[in-house]
């Protein structure tokens, strides 16, 4: 690490300018391709996935997305006026490209489409093509048209991911608020606003460089929309995170009277391999999602390690060259009263007070600690996973209040039907379907059941089930399983038709399922691997055991903190959450990779230091409050800077970035305040010199990894 850190500070100018032409280069690239986001979820064989597929294959014209216009009148959705209005708006937008159909509730056989009142009504857009490939431009058209004719009396909104997708904002003020509030914490932690702007800079030409190639990457992986908001969240506070640590490092050395390259060299040395070792584990802990087979999770993965890949090598590269060339320059520009520079770790300082007095009442300590986390854990039980429908979205967007609209006119389960489609046995043959659709009609959780309709070769049929629950209640959850495993097996034994239910509904499911069945293989190869490289690095049994329980403690703090606030409702107003529901069944997943390998970040960092100390004394008492003493300060401000990072997103309107943004946020404070600088050095004061145990036949056996530098290493000359 030192030869590679003498050629970083030794070639400053290089790596400097190297950095400028990448972010330009990538940069250029990435605008002239653009994006191609997709959200679709294709689960390899599952029951969703083969309806989805038949009616590709053989209803090529409903196989595409749709959109609902949802329009009210005072006077009755069949007053003249309001009806001249209405089909005229149906007229222009069936002249839309990809749009095959306006299903319109004035046509014959529309009745079904108006409520029982008179005053609501409803028409379906049917696209030719998936979501992804609809003009955003276009979708914004189609909305001008059908809300024009709003107003006296007549109120026109329109639901569907068409329309969610265009009516999102381009851009998100949340980026901005997290950047602001690092600022402050990075000017009250170094007192000097070149020290403040040397991480900030590090941090966003690596998520400049990291997110031009994410873009790239649409072209190549399934990506969500959500992905560049989710890895702009994490590389932002990991970047400076990092770049922090190296920083402190350096001005430490400064302090010991080191020259500039080699304070550079030695903060590279010590503080860059823990970052290093840090960054690869979270990155191992993002890639593991590939091993569960979905290929909607690859690109989400892909984006989020991108982008701690990126900041993780600004930091080891860009970062150290801009602090040779600034040198005692990282001190000017100083804001009196902040900044303390004090890294003393006599007993007058307080991190050393705070860590004697824990060591002093280790088990009371730790009982304390651990008894908040699991009861901040017992939420986790209640967690529900499913879909996140429109009536979760703010109360002022037009998919909410479309979402209203059709429940108030036709109940709750309008907004999310069950797609039943039939492979027919023979031409003609749809005993099966019209068996299913006689027995769903007597259902009890069933509120409507469409005609039946086959496609021009009469191979294939297909009609909708409208439930009388919410698509994320769990009454609809029920009855879809109670469909699938009662009511289709039968019919499908005695009439030969093959049976499935598609739908957003089943789509969750199924997804669902499919996680919960890989789960168990993805926990256990990157619990593994985390605990395997611990183990290399600390030569020890104890410590990467601790650090595996720690960091799921801190991961079930979160869901529970998660479930209190989005099922139960708990503050949920507060982050402008106004309806609860289920968890999104793929957040699970993403959660529990992202938040254990930012938890191994301040693992590698406390204990790093810490067995620097044991491997200087071998004294297990004083090692454990030297080494906090020497990263509490440090360790507070990065988590202080990465929790206002990642919660200023949950200022956002989408629900899934309020999600990622309280999980991460609840997770990384629980981390550093509860789990670092109390439970840790409580658990390791009570293990004593047995933490460092490590039996000689495994030692023989593990390759060495050192955090640590080598012992007094060679000085370096200064290079222009």
């Amino acid at each position: 690490m030192r030869s590679f850190a003498t050629w970083i500070t030794g070639h400053r100018k290089t790596v400097v300018i190297s950095w400028i032409a990448a972010l330009f280069l990538i940069g250029a690239i990435s605008s002239s391709v653009g994006a191609e986001f997709s959200e679709e979820f294709k689960l390899p064989a599952s029951d969703s996935k083969e309806a989805f597929d038949l009616l590709e294959t053989k209803f090529p014209a409903q196989s595409g997305e749709t959109s609902t216009i949802v329009f009210k009148a005072n006077a009755g959705v069949e007053s003249p006026a309001v009806e001249k209005k209405m089909k005229a708006a149906f007229a222009e937008i069936a002249k839309f490209p990809h749009v095959s159909e306006v299903a319109s509730p004035y046509k014959k056989g529309g009745a079904a489409a108006v409520s029982d009142n008179g005053k609501i009504a409803y028409a379906t857009i049917q696209f030719d093509v998936p979501n992804n490939k609809l003009d955003k431009e276009k979708t914004r058209g189609i909305i001008a048209i059908a809300k024009g004719p709003s107003g006296e009396g007549l109120n026109i909104q329109l639901g569907g991911n068409p329309v969610q997708e265009a009516e999102q904002e381009e851009g998100d003020s949340s980026f901005a608020i997290g950047l602001l509030a690092a600022v402050v914490i990075l000017l009250i932690t170094f007192g000097s606003i070149v020290a403040m702007g040397l991480p900030l800079v590090t941090a966003l030409f690596a998520l400049g460089v990291g997110l031009s190639l994410v873009t790239i990457g649409t072209h190549v992986f399934n990506t969500a929309n959500f992905a560049i908001i989710l890895a702009a969240m994490i590389g932002l506070g990991v970047g400076i995170d990092y770049a922090l640590f190296i920083l402190t490092r350096f001005r430490n050395a400064l302090d010991e009277g080191l020259e500039k390259q080699e304070a550079a060299i030695a903060a590279v040395d010590t503080a860059g391999r823990a970052v290093l070792f840090a960054g690869i584990t979270v990155i191992i802990s993002l890639l593991g999602m590939f091993l569960l087979g979905l290929n909607f999770l690859y690109g989400v993965a892909a984006a989020a390690a991108l982008a701690v890949l990126f900041t993780m090598i600004a930091a080891l590269t860009l970062l150290p060259a801009l602090l040779t060339i600034a040198g005692h320059w990282v001190d000017r520009l100083r804001i009196p009263g902040l900044g303390s520079r004090s890294t003393s770790v006599d007993e007058s300082g307080r991190w050393f007070r705070w860590s004697r007095e824990i060591q002093k009442r280790p088990v009371l300590s730790a009982a304390l600690s651990g008894g908040l986390l699991l009861l901040l854990c017992v939420p986790t039980l209640s967690l529900r996973l499913g879909t996140n429908d429109a009536g979760t979205e703010p109360p002022d967007k037009t998919t909410r209040q479309a979402y209203d609209l059709l429940a108030e006119g036709f109940g709750p389960g309008f907004n999310g039907p069950f797609v039943m489609v039939a492979a027919l046995p023979a031409p003609g043959e749809d005993e099966g379907l019209t068996q299913l659709s006689n027995s769903l009609e007597k259902e009890g959780g069933v509120a409507a059941v469409t005609s039946i309709s086959l496609n021009k070769a009469e191979n294939t049929g297909t009609f909708q089930v409208y439930p009388t629950t919410s698509p994320q209640s769990v009454e609809t959850t029920q009855l879809l399983d109670h469909i699938r495993n009662d009511l289709i097996p039968p019919i499908e034994s005695k009439t030969g038709a093959q049976l499935h239910v598609g739908g957003i509904n089943a789509v969750f499911e199924d997804f669902g399922n499919a996680i919960s069945e890989k789960l168990p293989l993805f926990i256990g190869v990157v619990v593994l691997l985390s605990a395997l490289l611990l183990m290399i690095v600390f030569r020890s049994i104890l410590v990467p055991l601790k650090a595996v329980l720690m960091n799921l403690l801190s991961i079930g703090a979160a869901f529970g903190i998660i479930v209190a606030v989005f099922q139960w409702g708990w503050g949920a107003s507060i982050i402008g959450v106004d309806n609860t529901g289920p968890i999104i069944s793929f957040f699970p997943i993403f959660l529990f990779a992202i938040v254990f390998g930012l938890s191994m970040d301040y693992e590698v960092f406390l204990m790093s230091r810490i067995h620097e100390e044991w491997e200087h004394s071998h004294e297990a008492g004083p090692s454990v409050t030297r080494g906090l003493a020497l990263t509490g300060r440090v360790i507070t401000a990065a988590a202080a800077i990465m929790v206002t990072v990642f919660a200023s997103f949950m200022l956002g309107e989408e629900r899934i970035i309020k999600l990622f943004g309280l999980g991460l946020a609840s997770a990384v404070l629980i981390d550093a305040v509860v789990i670092r600088t109390i439970l840790v050095p409580a658990l390791m004061q009570l293990f004593g010199k047995r933490a460092w145990w490590l039996p000689h036949w495994l030692a023989r056996i593990l390759p060495r990894l050192a955090v640590e530098p080598p012992e007094k290493p060679a000085p370096v000359t200064e290079t222009g």
